[in-house]
Parts: C-alpha cells; sequence; structure tokens
C-alpha cells in the first residue's frame, strides 16, 4: 500500500498546481475501468488518465485511432465510478477536436456530461488552439499533450523521440508556453529528450507530466496495463515494470483448468 494515501482530499486541478509549487511530484497512471480504477485510487494516485490507448491495450488495435468518442466515455464512466480520491482527466479521441473547434466543444462537453470526469486531454499545439481556447471558454478544464503525439502517428510515421533537432525543440517550447497562456492546468511531454523536458518545466508555472520525457519534470504517467507486466513485446526505455501479471495470470488460469479438468474444483467445501 503506498504511503502517500493518508491524505484524503480530493485532488482538482488547483491541488496539482500547489504540489508543482511545493516541488511535490504528481502521479499518475492510466484506467479504463471500474475494476482498475478502484484499485488504482485506493493506491493513492493522483491522477488518473482515461487513455485513448484503451484501442491497444483493452481492444487490441496497432493505433490509438480507432477510438471513437462513445467508447471514451464508455470508459470513462466506468473508471469514474471507481474513483474516490483522483483526478480523471480523458483523452479526446483523434477526429473529435481536430479541425472544427464547434465539434470539439461538442465532443468535450459530452465526455463531460456524460462521464462526469473531471478534465479532457487534447494532443497539440498552436494547430489545436482554437480548438482549445473554445472548450476552455466553456470553463472545462483541458491537460496538453506535446512531443510524440500518438493520434499523430501517420504524419510522423515513427514512436521516435520528438524534438532531437533544435527547430521542433524550440516550437515545442513555444507550444508549451502558449498552452499555458491561454488556460490549459497542465501538460504531458512524451517521449522527448530530459534535457528538453527539464527546460519546459522551469519555464512554465503549470505542472508538467513526463512520461519518457525524464525526471526533471513534475510528474510521470505510465499506461498501466505496461507498469503491471500485463502486456509484452513493448519494452521501451521509459517503462518500468513493478509487476509481472502476464506470468501470475496465465499460472492462475492454468491451475484452475487444470483443477477444472481433474475433478479437483469444485471440492465439498465450494459446493452447496
Amino acid at each position: 500500500m503506498s504511503t502517500y494515501t493518508e491524505d484524503k482530499r480530493k485532488v482538482t486541478t488547483r491541488r496539482l498546481a500547489e504540489m508543482k509549487q511545493r516541488g511535490e511530484k504528481i502521479a499518475m497512471l492510466t484506467a479504463y475501468d471500474f475494476s482498475m480504477a478502484r484499485l488504482v485510487d485506493e493506491a493513492g494516485i493522483d491522477v488518473i488518465l482515461v487513455g485513448d490507448s484503451a484501442s491497444n491495450v483493452m481492444a487490441g488495435n496497432v493505433t490509438t485511432l480507432p477510438m471513437t468518442l462513445d467508447q471514451m466515455i464508455y470508459h470513462a464512466k466506468s473508471v469514474v465510478k471507481g474513483v474516490n480520491r483522483a483526478l480523471v482527466v480523458v483523452d479526446m479521441p483523434f477526429g473529435s477536436y481536430q479541425g472544427n473547434s464547434k465539434e470539439a466543444l461538442a465532443s468535450a462537453i459530452r465526455i463531460m456530461k456524460e462521464s462526469h470526469a473531471e478534465a479532457v486531454k487534447m494532443e497539440g499545439g498552436s494547430e489545436i488552439r482554437e480548438s482549445i481556447e473554445r472548450i476552455l471558454s466553456a470553463g472545462i478544464p483541458v491537460m496538453g499533450h506535446l512531443g510524440l503525439t500518438p493520434q499523430s502517428i501517420n504524419k510522423f510515421g515513427t514512436y521516435n523521440v520528438r524534438a532531437k533537432e533544435e527547430a521542433e525543440a524550440n516550437k515545442l517550447i513555444e507550444d508549451a508556453k502558449m498552452l499555458e497562456e491561454i488556460g490549459c492546468f497542465s501538460l504531458v511531454l512524451e517521449k522527448i529528450p530530459a534535457t528538453l523536458a527539464t527546460k519546459v518545466a522551469q519555464e512554465v508555472s503549470i505542472p508538467v507530466i513526463g512520461i519518457g520525457a525524464g525526471g526533471g519534470v513534475d510528474g510521470q504517467v505510465l499506461v498501466v496495463h505496461d507498469m503491471l507486466g500485463m502486456t509484452k513485446g513493448f519494452s521501451p526505455r521509459f517503462l518500468r515494470r513493478y509487476a509481472d501479471l502476464s506470468t501470475v495470470i496465465n499460472e492462475a488460469i492454468g491451475h484452475y483448468v487444470e483443477d477444472v479438468k481433474t475433478s479437483d474444483f469444485p471440492n465439498e467445501s465450494e459446493q452447496y
């Protein structure tokens, strides 16, 4: 059990800002269903992201692009029901906000009204400024996302580290400052050089959460299935596995199959 569960107060966007101000790191994980969300929340996590990575780990897709707005709302509704303390943020899926700010607002409103989540996350910088501003104008908190943006995989053609070149690094810094200026409450930086991520975290006042962005940022996020060892064949440098649940689950199910086949289960004490 985490030693950080003593503070039972609800995590809010304001509390995240206070955590940055006093130098307290922010712990963030994904969740996609009620049971996992309840476990993650009870362990003391600060922020739960209902990520469009559900496309990969829940639906078996190669990219995040197939996730629909209806699917994200379904997952978010399930997660919110299992959470008491953590701030719940929902990824806006591909196609729900790019290029049409009115559609972006309608998508964000649906997420908030139907799921009861507390914020949305959007990938991109200056190119989606109008959509972000329109959503913010409705009082909906927005978490930004720069660096490697998986929804743009077909544009970049690779999941390699982003912003290694000076021009892209400068644009990322400009976008981060823009996101802060227009009112985003926090920012995710994915798979960029650690020195650049540290620089961004120092130059903006909003919390910066990293994934593959080094330790100089204000917090970290991982996909829960990855850090628990439920997925295999995905081992980026930034991933630390805290358990090997794929082996545990496989062995448990194997024992169940054996017990059923040999009539060991159920025994007399397990019958009515």
